[in-house]
């Protein structure tokens, strides 16, 4: 099935790129989420004359997740956690606890765009951890995870 992409698309092309793809990604994924058109005539057409537009708009989406990750660049976000004696956590931390954490920190952070690529955090200490703005940014921030002080 034959595409014209209306957005960059990680792993598959750039904005006006013609592309194929399997009919259940298309179907499922790239027309609902309108990040794709189907390539007849008439849609060539009408991408053409919204072309400036498209990438108009993919333009600012970039120079927006430039800003985030410059104020994220900096940032090291401390969460607690109860841990025992070794150090290991008693249960983990994921990407909800540290889109939180960087939301309280000062900068808006959504769980879809935490990547950890070691899985979640089980220990006490720092940890590098991505965090995935947009197509071509990604920031690599600190997460210090320290014991909580119990009983």
């Amino acid at each position: 099935m034959e595409v014209i992409l209306l957005e960059k698309v990680d792993n598959l092309g750039n904005i006006g790129d013609k592309v194929k793809v399997r009919p259940g990604y298309c179907r499922n994924y790239l027309l609902p989420k309108g990040k794709a058109a189907l390539a007849t005539p008439e849609n060539l057409a009408v991408f053409e004359a919204r072309r400036a537009e498209l990438e108009a708009r993919q333009a600012k989406e970039l120079a927006e997740a430039n800003r985030r990750a410059e104020s994220l660049s900096a940032l090291t976000v401390t969460l607690s956690a109860k841990a025992g004696i070794e150090g290991k956590l008693y249960g983990s931390l994921g990407t909800a606890d540290i889109a939180e954490g960087c939301t309280a920190a000062g900068v808006e952070v959504k769980r879809s765009e935490v990547r950890l690529p070691d899985g979640l955090i089980r220990s006490v200490g720092d940890h590098q951890v991505e965090i995935h703005l947009h197509s071509d940014v990604n920031v690599t921030i600190t997460v210090s995870v320290v014991a909580e002080e119990g009983e």
